[in-house]
C-alpha cells in the first residue's frame, strides 16, 4: 500500500462521509465540486472534505484507490458512492437522502 492509498484509506475509515473535491467546501473549484457541495448542504450532512488541489498525491491516489477516473469522489461509511452525477441522480431518487439518513 502505497503512502497516498494509506492516507486516503485512514480519512475514508475515520470519517462516516468524505468528499474528495477541487477546492474546499467554502470555495469549490469546480463546478462539479460545487454542486456535490450543494447536495451534502441541502442535506444538512456533517461531512469532511479532502481537497485534492492542495495534494498530487491524493488527487492521483483517489482516482486508483475507488477506480474512478473523475472528481468529485463521495465516501459514506466507508464505502465508494460515486462522482456529482451519481449524487444528483440518488438525491432526486431520496436514495441519497436514506443512505446518509437525512431528511430533506
Amino acid at each position: 500500500m502505497t503512502n497516498a492509498t494509506s492516507r486516503i484509506d485512514d480519512l475514508v475509515k475515520q470519517n462516516d462521509i468524505v468528499l474528495f473535491m477541487k477546492g474546499t467546501a467554502l470555495f469549490p473549484q469546480c463546478g462539479f465540486s460545487s454542486r456535490a457541495i450543494a447536495i451534502l448542504d441541502r442535506l444538512g450532512a456533517k461531512y469532511e472534505t479532502v481537497d485534492v488541489l492542495q495534494d498530487q498525491e491524493i488527487r492521483a491516489g483517489i482516482k486508483d484507490y475507488s477506480e474512478w477516473p473523475t472528481i468529485p469522489q463521495l465516501y459514506v461509511k466507508g464505502e465508494f458512492v460515486g462522482g456529482s452525477d451519481i449524487m444528483m441522480e440518488m438525491f432526486e431518487s431520496g436514495e441519497l437522502q436514506q443512505l446518509l439518513g437525512a431528511e430533506a
